[in-house]
């Protein structure tokens, strides 16, 4: 945490805990943007961003007992906010969306194409992914679950898993070559 001594961070989890709303404040402005970063992975917009941004940290405020001070905070706060918007996802979407397929095709993304674009880029490619494209993208590619953990989490099948990432590559793919073709049409002009 940038600017905050481990014992500054204990300080200010302690006054959340004892409802001290200028800790609670503080604490929300120290890991918004952090939060935020998260949540905007897996919504189409930032206001139902923002929307599981707030879920999730009222969850951190009602939670906080649970939290174990020996292990790192972020991670704690991380877990919250994926769970919130997986949350918020169930409520959302029906199960459904998801395509069950039993194996996928392992297709790759040309990674540097991804290099070169701009965080806020590749962010606004993700967010024009379906919901269910969108979820098993973030959850696997950028937070690292594994299929069976995806599968768990969304109650679908691992093979349905793989399949919605296979698409969901293959449709950044496409999305990826339409900005290249259109960044030589303008170099070329």
């Amino acid at each position: 945490m940038p600017g905050y001594t481990s014992a500054v961070l204990i300080e200010l989890l302690d006054g959340c805990l004892q409802k001290n709303r200028r800790s609670q404040e503080l604490l929300y402005k120290q890991f918004y943007g952090y939060a935020m970063s998260i949540c905007l992975r897996y919504t189409r917009s930032r206001e139902e961003a923002k929307e599981i941004l707030n879920d999730g940290f009222y969850k951190v405020f009602t939670k906080l007992d649970t939290f174990d001070s020996s292990r790192s905070f972020k991670t704690w706060l991380s877990r919250i906010m994926i769970n919130t918007a997986l949350d918020h996802y169930r409520q959302e979407v029906r199960r459904d969306v998801f395509d069950d397929v039993e194996v996928a095709d392992n297709v790759t993304v040309d990674e540097t194409v991804i290099s070169k674009l701009a965080h806020e880029e590749l962010m606004e490619l993700i967010q024009r992914l379906t919901p269910s494209y969108r979820i098993v993208f973030s959850l696997s590619v950028i937070d690292g679950y594994t299929h069976e953990e995806i599968a768990d989490q969304l109650n679908i099948s691992v093979g349905a898993s793989k399949s919605n990432l296979s698409r969901a590559r293959e449709k950044l793919r496409e999305m990826l070559s339409k900005i290249n073709i259109g960044d030589y049409d303008r170099v070329t002009r």
